[in-house]
């Protein structure tokens, strides 16, 4: 495992080159506690994990999952953990978009490990993927008309007529 100071010496080298690289279609490079965070443009996303993985040996996705903020314009999003296991360093990558617009390139062709957790952000937060192999519900039945990550997907069934509120304090 790299130092504190090679680690922070690494993370300005991929600032720089990054921001050099994608200029306005960075949104932001900031710090969350020990992990460097690039927000990019939905339009740039594909093109910034490309070359996260070909130009600062990030061969590795560690995970890809989907965001909600509702109430926001930009309400939807993903979230990329990427790992150069060599240099034992990784960083997040994040980009947003509005419900009206809710398509993401595939990453795929990047790594195919994207492919079940592309499917998963498809089945809980309704996350399409142009170019997905076989974007289908992974976890939940085919017919499942919502998402259940939603922050607006409701925590009970409504429907429910076995339970008296009454005993949970309501």
């Amino acid at each position: 495992m790299p130092g504190f100071a090679v680690k922070a010496e690494r993370d300005q080298q991929v600032k720089d080159r990054v921001s050099a690289a994608f200029g306005e279609r960075i949104t932001a490079i900031e710090q969350e506690r020990d992990l460097l965070c690039i927000h990019v443009k939905k339009e740039a996303l594909h093109d910034l994990l490309r070359n996260l993985r070909d130009e600062h040996g990030f061969h590795f996705l560690t995970t890809c999952c989907g965001m909600h903020f509702p109430g926001e314009s930009q309400e939807f999003g993903l979230v990329y953990h990427l790992h150069d296991m060599r240099a034992g360093h990784r960083i997040r990558v994040k980009s947003r978009t509005s419900a009206n617009d809710l398509e993401f390139q595939t990453a795929t062709d990047l790594w195919p490990t994207a492919n079940w957790m592309e499917r998963e952000a498809w089945d809980f937060f309704g996350i399409k993927f142009k170019g997905h192999p076989n974007l289908k519900r992974i976890l939940n039945m085919d017919d499942f008309p919502a998402f259940p990550m939603r922050k607006d997907y409701p925590l009970e069934d409504p429907t429910r007529q076995d339970k008296d509120d009454r005993f949970f304090g309501r």
